[in-house]
This record gives structure tokens, C-alpha cells and sequence, in this order.
């Protein structure tokens, strides 16, 4: 079982660091609250993620109008 929780841990950290990587290359140093993103979680990387890439929509270009 200690393998199986091992290899969990492994994939989790994984995955952090795969959405934080994303995140520095986006240039994001600190989450919307102040919070630096190496202090953050998973699942708040992933949504300071979405946050940065709507700030990259460029919206007064005609192919990202809604309508």
C-alpha cells in the first residue's frame, strides 16, 4: 500500500508542478489574493491558471467576439 500512496503522491506533485510551470510561463508570480503560487495547491494553481489565460483573450479581435 505504501507504494500505491507513493506513486499517488508522485503523480499529484506531477501535476502541480506541470500547472505552476504553465503559470511562470505566463509570467503569474502571485495569485489575485497576494499569495505567491509556490505556496499554492493543485486546485488553486488551476484556477489562478484559467484566470491568466483570460487575461490573454485579446477581445477586440473579431475572431474572440461572443457575438
Amino acid at each position: 500500500m505504501g507504494q500505491l500512496y507513493d506513486a499517488a503522491q508522485s503523480q499529484n506533485q506531477m501535476k502541480r508542478n506541470f500547472v505552476l510551470g504553465k503559470l511562470i510561463a505566463l509570467e503569474v508570480t502571485h495569485s489575485h489574493h497576494g499569495q505567491s503560487i509556490e505556496l499554492l495547491d493543485y486546485d488553486d494553481l488551476k484556477y489562478e491558471l484559467v484566470l491568466a489565460a483570460y487575461k490573454e483573450i485579446n477581445a477586440t479581435s473579431d475572431a474572440n467576439k461572443w457575438f
